[in-house]
């Protein structure tokens, strides 16, 4: 008999599957079932039911996409010509923030990634013709979608629906690892169907509400996005469709003084909070830190699951490791978000330079 540990909607439940003999199974089945009808009129024994039947480890299926079962843009078709134009009249001043960080070898990563360039020659080429041009050239060597700031794509993350049966590796939209995999980059779900996006960014400064840096693991909770929002003035009326919705947690102070510490773990939004972003249905969600979700989830069981929930059921896109120093220093709540991911076909990620334009 094997177990495994299933997740529905942030809570856990126990299931147990066997490749016993068949009358066993049948027997199993049906005493789970009939446990399951008796308890059924108790409280919580709905949500029980649920549980028990769930189809994978984060619940009941997730595809089709409201998209249409073979869209790959995800959320970025909320970005339209009427939401961008929305979007633009925000802008009073004309004042640029830059959102990104400096992409550079010091720069902190996760795990082994690496971030190398090289300029090839001194100079690389040349030189040429009677006015003896030369140039330049780089060679980098990096998970260039999955360093610095960067903007995760919908064939970064999935779920192994089946244990190692590729088939039923999902990912968003019920595309397979069967679907998708191809040593020369993703054959689906690849950035290049990432639309251009112009949207209306909602900062919520958690680290201003709590008036400190949050600490390594420290969940945020809904309770903390509605103090942030009440402190801003900020109406959830506001805050509509298509949307980017961004979280200061102040952990991204430590990029380039404490690389370590940075890469320990960080504050961020679990699944309830996930859940209320979801609810929003923002184009992007993103934050200052590596992952912007809480890391170790305050379930040891769990590894990112909120990633899961945006990205693979929902289309959601991530933005990680944003600087929003300058726009928590001016207490812009509220900009023009620009962020254009390269289309770089079948790549999981893209680097970019994010900006706030207000």
């Amino acid at each position: 008999m094997t177990h495994d540990q299933r997740e529905f909607d942030g809570t856990s439940v126990q299931s147990v599957e066997t490749s016993a003999e068949p009358d066993r199974r049948t027997v199993v089945a049906g005493a789970a079932a009939g446990l399951l009808t008796a308890l059924a009129g108790l409280p919580g024994m709905a949500e029980a039911q649920q549980l028990a039947s769930a189809e994978t480890p984060v619940g009941a299926k997730w595809w089709p996409s409201k998209w249409g079962a073979e869209d790959q843009a995800g959320a970025s078709n909320h970005i339209t010509p009427a939401k961008i134009l929305d979007a633009l009249k925000s802008v009073k001043s004309g004042k640029v923030y830059e959102l990104g960080r400096l992409y550079e070898s010091s720069m902190p990563k996760f795990g082994d990634r690496a971030f190398t360039l090289r300029i090839p020659g001194a100079p690389t080429g040349g030189p040429l013709g009677n006015n003896r041009v030369i140039w330049n050239d780089e060679f980098l060597s990096t998970e260039i979608g999955q360093v610095g700031t960067q903007f995760d794509g919908l064939g970064h993350i999935g779920v192994a629906v089946k244990g190692e049966d590729k088939s039923e590796m999902r990912f968003y939209n019920g595309f397979t690892v069967t679907d998708i995999a191809s040593p020369t980059g993703l054959k689906k779900l690849g950035m290049e169907h990432v639309k251009p996006i112009i949207t209306r960014g909602w900062l919520f400064n958690i680290a201003a509400t709590k008036g400190r840096r949050m600490n390594l693991g420290e969940e945020i909770k809904v309770a903390d996005i509605e103090a942030a929002m009440k402190r801003q003035n900020i109406n959830a009326s506001d805050i509509k469709p298509g949307d980017a919705l961004f979280f200061h947690t102040g952990w991204g102070a430590l990029w380039g003084k404490d690389n370590v510490e940075f890469g320990k773990g960080e504050p961020g939004i679990g699944l309830e909070a996930g859940a209320w972003c979801i609810k929003q249905q923002p184009c992007v969600v993103g934050a200052d830190t590596w992952g912007v979700e809480v890391v170790p989830n305050p379930d040891s069981k769990l590894a990112f699951p909120v990633h899961q929930e945006l990205l693979v059921k929902n289309g959601i896109f991530i933005h990680e490791n944003l600087d929003f120093t300058d726009l928590a220093n001016d207490t812009v709540n509220s900009f023009a978000y620009l962020m254009m991911p390269l289309r770089i076909k079948g790549a999981t990620g893209s680097p970019g330079r994010p900006i706030a334009l207000v």
